[in-house]
């Protein structure tokens, strides 16, 4: 009878061992599920959020480019239409780009400006292609946007900043253009006086400047083809100028015929085109040198007119 105690015994022992130890695979298979599962969750979670962060960061990076190759392209264009020689807008523009911890990459033509925008790592590039301006030669505004690369590159000014003083350089007023007009008057006379032309000739000169000079700013202000504006411009002038040998008038009128163009003569375009070609920009360099070349033409087909006219009497 005790025997059988003891068998009844283990049998329940066994039994519910049994059962205990199938409850706790299952909860460990529970559990385990369940920490995979959440395991899934944070590292799907993390990939997404890292994901965002990445995609976030590099549309900023994107913006900033843009943002910044739009005033440097704005910068570069206003650099040359005022007379600026190739080196010097690749200078300045590359050193805004660097206070801003990014380098710059220019292609300069005749009317176009090519330029790429790169972070350091090169894993971010922004290309932009701007057309030049037209505009008038300003040494002013030459020597202030220079500057202002410098103060940019010193002080790492803001974007925002950099536009503000941009626009306060380019919108300052000009020479009044009627005192323009009788300085470049009396710089041409005095060329003429430079060359020994007598008094006479150097007021034939005055005057034939006068005229020639405000034509070209008339015709300038229509828009119209500057190949045309220098031819009719130096008729003008030269035909003034050669009243003095009409009416034989001082001793020095050929002088005054020669001497009353010179203010057309292209110098600025002529110095920029040496200036690009020795410092290795040729392809620029020779399209100053090649538009320069033409405006002289343009001016000796001018005075050609007028020599045609008198019948070839200073020849």
């Amino acid at each position: 009878m005790k025997n059988k105690y003891i068998c009844f015994i283990l049998l329940l022992s066994f039994t519910i061992f049994t059962q205990y130890a199938k409850i706790g695979a299952v909860l460990h298979n529970q559990v385990g599920n369940a920490i995979s599962a959440c395991l899934c969750t944070h590292l799907s979670l993390s990939l997404h959020v890292e994901k965002s962060v990445n995609t976030t960061k590099v549309n900023s990076i994107h913006e900033e480019l843009k943002a910044v190759s739009q005033f440097l392209s704005e910068y570069a264009t206003c650099l040359m239409a005022s007379g600026v020689h190739t080196s010097r807008i690749v200078r300045n523009t590359a050193r805004i780009a660097e206070s801003f911890g990014f380098e710059a990459h220019m292609t300069l033509f005749h009317k176009t400006i090519i330029m790429t925008l790169r972070n350091k790592e090169n894993t971010h590039v922004y290309s932009m292609v701007n057309t030049a301006k037209a505009g008038a030669i300003n040494f002013e505004i030459n020597s202030d946007l220079s500057a202002l690369s410098w103060e940019a590159y010193d002080n790492h000014l803001p974007l925002d900043q950099l536009w503000e003083k941009y626009h306060a350089i380019t919108s300052k007023p000009r020479l009044n253009a009627w005192l323009v007009w009788v300085l470049v008057g009396f710089a041409n006379a005095s060329f003429c006086r430079l060359f020994s032309g007598d008094w006479i000739a150097v007021a034939a000169v005055f005057v034939a400047t006068l005229v020639g000079f405000r034509l070209k700013q008339v015709l300038g202000k229509h828009h119209i083809n500057h190949y045309f504006i220098f031819t009719i411009s130096a008729f003008v002038a030269s035909l003034i100028a050669s009243v003095t040998m009409w009416q034989q008038w001082g001793n020095t009128p050929d002088i005054a015929i020669g001497a009353s163009v010179l203010y057309l003569i292209p110098g600025v375009p002529l110095i920029n085109g040496i200036i690009d070609i020795i410092e290795g920009h040729v392809l620029a360099g020779t399209a100053r040198l090649i538009n320069a070349f033409l405006l002289i033409i343009c001016i000796a087909f001018g005075m050609a007119i007028t020599l045609l006219m008198m019948g070839g009497k200073l020849l």
